[in-house]
């Protein structure tokens, strides 16, 4: 059965997420479309490039996310560095680590441009935004917008197939102060121009909407969110912790707006108390979160009816109901 999956932001908890997407296909869904924020970007496009749940439960069990917590020589000054790279490069950390890595288990399976990724005319269709099966969500600051990657890149003079995947994947996660913002440079009648663009956490960290179509949809659109406890209280150390516990609960205040038909659609999963930059995070707690996801899951499908969906929020005609 044919599906698409969009899946949110979360950090280093999304292998939860993956356990989610495995009880999914057991049911027999095959993803046409994935989309992401973050690190639901980073489970997209793995899952886009076609490692398996199995392979990604192995590589985010094993992988040192510590490694991610990048520095240049500015951000090593004794006392002052931390400082210094906030106010000099907007961020603690560089990002490159993150990119790098998305990039080699990309290449692993032949991914590296969105090309790569491209989907065939009768999956596809003619619509353009659906030409490549995978989907992420980045903020662009500079120019104060939501930035869908890659089919909103014509809009700045770049190729989308030409773009690479891991740099899409680098900028959704881009986490505010916690990461340095990625350049986008393009071209414009007045000469090049430069874009700085962060986590799309900051504009929509469940984009649950991006394979929308008007009236009934040919197959289903399941969201995969993380899911705080509204009542969780999250400490935080330093001023990295602060700034990211600023951002963190700016993106989760705004989605407990999710209306009815979000919820009927989405697999809320339970975060167990981790924090979005846990990056000592334990291999214990790793498999814990990977079976709260596929607990998740297994609730949300006993429930779901497809038929009964289309019927309650997606009219045989007319426009998406909402």
């Amino acid at each position: 059965m044919n599906a698409d999956a969009v899946l949110s932001g979360g950090g280093v908890r999304v292998i939860a997420l993956v356990g989610a997407l495995e009880v999914a296909e057991e049911r027999g869904y095959r993803w046409v479309n994935l989309g992401g924020t973050s690190g639901g970007a980073i489970v997209a496009a793995l899952r886009a490039a076609g490692y398996t749940p199995a392979e990604m439960r192995r590589l985010l069990e094993t992988t040192d996310f510590g490694r991610f917590r990048d520095r240049d020589a500015l951000d090593r000054i004794p006392l002052a560095g931390t400082l210094l790279s906030l106010l000099l490069e907007n961020g603690i950390y560089e990002g490159r680590a993150l990119e790098a890595w998305v990039e080699d288990l990309l290449a692993r399976k032949g991914v590296r441009v969105f090309r790569d990724l491209e989907l065939p005319p009768a999956l596809a269709g003619d619509d353009p935004r659906f030409r490549y099966r995978l989907q992420v969500v980045a903020a662009d600051v500079t120019r104060r917008r939501m930035l869908v990657l890659p089919r909103d890149l014509p809009e700045y003079g770049i190729e989308p197939g030409d773009f690479p995947v891991a740099r899409a994947v680098r900028m959704s996660a881009a986490l505010p102060y916690f990461y340095e913002p990625v350049p986008l440079v393009y071209h414009t009648p007045q000469g090049p121009a430069t874009s700085l663009v962060v986590d799309g956490g900051l504009v929509a960290n469940f984009p649950v909407w991006l394979f929308d179509v008007e009236g009934a949809p040919p197959w289903p659109t399941f969201g995969f969110r993380l899911a705080d406890p509204v009542d969780q209280a999250v400490p935080f150390d330093g001023p990295a912790g602060y700034l990211t516990a600023l951002v963190s609960t700016a993106l989760e205040a705004r989605e407990e707006l999710a209306n009815a038909h979000t919820a009927a659609r989405t697999v809320a999963v339970p975060t167990l108390g981790v924090r979005t930059t846990d990056f000592d995070l334990d291999p214990a707690m790793r498999r814990r979160l990977y079976q709260a996801g596929r607990e998740a899951a297994a609730r949300f499908f006993r429930q779901w009816d497809f038929g009964r969906y289309k019927q309650a929020f997606r009219g045989q005609a007319g426009p998406l109901a909402v």
